[in-house]
C-alpha cells in the first residue's frame, strides 16, 4: 500500500490506520504526485491512496499518469466534503480513480479521525484488491484484448412462468464503480423513456447534487437530485440525495418523492433497499430493478421483494463490475432474470420496458407537492440517525429538501491488484 498526501499528519493517520490491519502492509508514502509515480515504479504497491490537492503534481494529474501505464492498480482518492472537493473527486473518478473516501471533518480528536478513516478505507481496499474481499474486476475502459478475461462465477437466473408485467418504473442501485457504470447505462437510454427512473448511488451530500448535474449532461433523460415532494414523472431520473433515504409514495393521484433520515441500512444512507421497498409498495410487480457494481449486499432484499411481487430484476455481471458485491448478492440469491455485462444492460432495460422503453409523454416541468418543513443535514454517508424509521425506512418526521435541478457525469474506472 502506498499513501500519498502532502500533509504529514494525514500521512501518519492513514499509515497508522492501515498498519493496524494485519492483512495490509504500507510499503511507502509520498508527499506529491511526482514522488508517488517514482515510488509506484520502484515499490510496485497493490493499491494507492491519493490526496487531490497537492503541490508539484496534484491528484487529478497523478491519476491520469498512473492510468497511462497501469490500468488495474486500485487508486482511492481522499476528498473533502465540499463542493470543490466533490467536483475534483468526480473528475478523478472519470479520469480513472477506483473509488474515494472523505476526509474526517468536524471531529474532536485524532482517534475519531483515525476511526473515520478506518471505517471508510479498509473495507474499500479489501474489496478492490483481489483475494482480500469481494472480487474486483478488470477495468471497464480497458481494451478488450489487453489480457485474458477473468473466469466468471457460474450464475443461475430465475425461471419464470406466465406473462411478465409491464414495468411502470425503473429503479437502479449502485455503489463502488457505480458512477461510471450508471453513466454508461443512462447515456444509452432514450429521452422519451416512458417510465420514471429512481437511482440510489452510495454518495455523501454535495457529491450527489454534483453527480446528478454531471449525469444530466451525458444523458438524454432529465437528471435531478431528488427533493422531498417532487412529483415523479416519466422520462426523469431522480438521484437520492446524500444522507437521505429516498422513497416513492402515492399522494392522491400522484406519485411523489419522500425523503427521510431514518437509520442507515446496510451501513448506508441513502440505501438501495429502502428505495426499492417503497417502489414495490407503490408499483407492485410493475417494476424493473437493476443492480450495478458495488460493495456489500444493499439491494438484495429489495430485489427479493420485486421478484416476489412478480417484477423483473437485472444484475451486472462479475467481469464488468468493479466490485461484484451488490450484483453478486442478487445473483447468488437466484432472483435475477438476467445477469449481463455493463454494455448490454441499457438494451435489456429497453427490451423489458417494452413500448414504455421508447415512448414517454411530454416532459412536465418539475413540480413539488406540499412537503414538510426543511431540516438541516449533517454530512456523511452513514451518519447517526436523526429520525426514527420502521422497516420501510420512513421517518415519523421526514426531512424535506428544497427542489433543485442539477446534472451529472461519468465516473470511475475499475481496479485490481494486491498490496
Amino acid at each position: 500500500m502506498l499513501t500519498v498526501d502532502d500533509s504529514v499528519v494525514v500521512r501518519r493517520i492513514v499509515t497508522d490506520v492501515l498498519a493496524s490491519d494485519p492483512a495490509i502492509e504500507v510499503v511507502g508514502t509520498a508527499a506529491n504526485g511526482r514522488i508517488a509515480l517514482e515510488k509506484i515504479a520502484q515499490l510496485k504497491p497493490d493499491a494507492v491512496t491519493l490526496d487531490i490537492e497537492m503541490p508539484v503534481m496534484d491528484g487529478l494529474e497523478t491519476v491520469k499518469e498512473i492510468r497511462k501505464v497501469d490500468r488495474k492498480l486500485p487508486v482511492i482518492m481522499f476528498s473533502t466534503l465540499t463542493e470543490r472537493g466533490a467536483t475534483a473527486t468526480l473528475e478523478a473518478l472519470s479520469s480513472g480513480a477506483s473509488d474515494y473516501v472523505t476526509k474526517p471533518a468536524n471531529v474532536g480528536s485524532v482517534q475519531e479521525s483515525m476511526e473515520s478513516v478506518r471505517q471508510q478505507l479498509i473495507p474499500k481496499i479489501k474489496a478492490l484488491v483481489p483475494g482480500h474481499g469481494a472480487p474486483a474486476a478488470p477495468a471497464l475502459a480497458r481494451p478488450a484484448a489487453a489480457e485474458p478475461a477473468r473466469a466468471a462465477t457460474p450464475v443461475t437466473t430465475r425461471e419464470r412462468t406466465g406473462a411478465l408485467k409491464a414495468p411502470r418504473a425503473l429503479v437502479v442501485g449502485s455503489s463502488t464503480g457505480g458512477p461510471e457504470a450508471l453513466s454508461a447505462v443512462l447515456a444509452k437510454l432514450p429521452a422519451n423513456l416512458g417510465v420514471p427512473v429512481l437511482v440510489t448511488q452510495h454518495m455523501p451530500p454535495v457529491f450527489t447534487r454534483l453527480y446528478a448535474q454531471r449525469l444530466d449532461k451525458v444523458s438524454a433523460l432529465r437528471v435531478v437530485e431528488a427533493a422531498d415532494g417532487d412529483v415523479v414523472v416519466p422520462g426523469t431520473v431522480y438521484v437520492a440525495p446524500g444522507d437521505f433515504h429516498m422513497e416513492v409514495v402515492r399522494r392522491g393521484p400522484q406519485t411523489v418523492i419522500k425523503l427521510n433520515q431514518g437509520p442507515a441500512e446496510n451501513f448506508c444512507r441513502p440505501a438501495v433497499d429502502v428505495m426499492i421497498r417503497s417502489a414495490v409498495a407503490t408499483y407492485g410487480g410493475e417494476l424493473l430493478a437493476v443492480i450495478l457494481t458495488g460493495m456489500g449486499s444493499d439491494g438484495k432484499l429489495g430485489c427479493k421483494a420485486v421478484a416476489a411481487a412478480g417484477g423483473q430484476v437485472l444484475a451486472q455481471d462479475e467481469a464488468t463490475s468493479v466490485v461484484w458485491g451488490m450484483p453478486g448478492a442478487v445473483t447468488r440469491e437466484g432472483i435475477a432474470d438476467e445477469v449481463l455485462p455493463l454494455g448490454s444492460i441499457a438494451d435489456a432495460v429497453q427490451r423489458r420496458l417494452g413500448p414504455a422503453g421508447r415512448v414517454a409523454p411530454a416532459a412536465a416541468p418539475r413540480t413539488t407537492a406540499p412537503a414538510p418543513a426543511v431540516r438541516s443535514t449533517p454530512f456523511g454517508t452513514t451518519p447517526r440517525s436523526t429520525g426514527s424509521a420502521g422497516s420501510s425506512g420512513s421517518s415519523s418526521s421526514p426531512s424535506a429538501r428544497p427542489s433543485t435541478f442539477r446534472p451529472a457525469a461519468p465516473a470511475a474506472r475499475p481496479p485490481q491488484g494486491r498490496w
